[in-house]
């Protein structure tokens, strides 16, 4: 009887403190919400290579805080259409090329000056693009890509940031060989 009270008892010594320790960890994360513009330079090759290359793209992420150094990040990318309009000796006629990207980032911090406001980041994540091209028929496409970047976010309040990101993406579909692109945008941590 002595030993199952004592038991019981270290048992419920160490579940307070293993309860104590989760209750500190999940006060340090912190949840966000955000939306990026982004400028994208695709490299296009194949049938979709004379498709227009640059575009103007939505990107909304949600994510968590778990430490002053670290992210995980998830996203949509709406990439929107480019139209372009072939000439005699390019084959003639309308290509039509779109893509979307949905994936997850890590992203590491480093704190600057202004008391720990401005911190300089790195980025590395996978994503799956989707794109689309419209010529003489339809070609629906899906490929994991990888993507690595750098830049610099600003907390502007102790819930808005501010962030800048340029980043490239390897994706080597037969269409889509990589992306450089730049994000400027805004989130709101809770």
């Amino acid at each position: 009887m002595k030993k199952a009270l004592l038991l019981a008892s270290a048992a419920l010594l160490i579940s307070t403190t293993a309860k104590a320790e989760m209750n500190n960890f999940y006060k340090d994360i912190k949840p966000y919400v955000g939306i990026d513009y982004a400028y994208d330079n695709l490299d296009l090759k194949g049938k979709a290579k004379h498709a227009k290359e640059n575009f103007n793209s939505a990107i909304i992420n949600a994510g968590m805080e778990i430490s002053e150094y670290a992210d995980i990040e998830a996203f949509y990318q709406f990439g929107g259409s480019r139209k372009a309009h072939l000439k005699e000796d390019q084959g003639g006629g309308t290509k039509k090329f779109k893509f979307n990207a949905y994936g997850l980032d890590l992203y590491g911090y480093l704190p600057m000056g202004c008391e720990g406001k401005f911190k300089l980041l790195a980025t590395a994540g996978a994503a799956i693009y989707d794109t689309e091209l419209k010529y003489d028929d339809k070609i629906s496409k899906s490929k994991v890509g990888y993507r690595v970047g750098g830049g610099a976010m600003y907390n502007l309040t102790d819930n808005m940031a501010a962030r800048v990101v340029g980043r490239y993406g390897y994706i080597g579909s037969r269409d889509l060989n990589h992306v450089a692109e730049v994000t400027a945008g805004l989130r709101y941590s809770f």
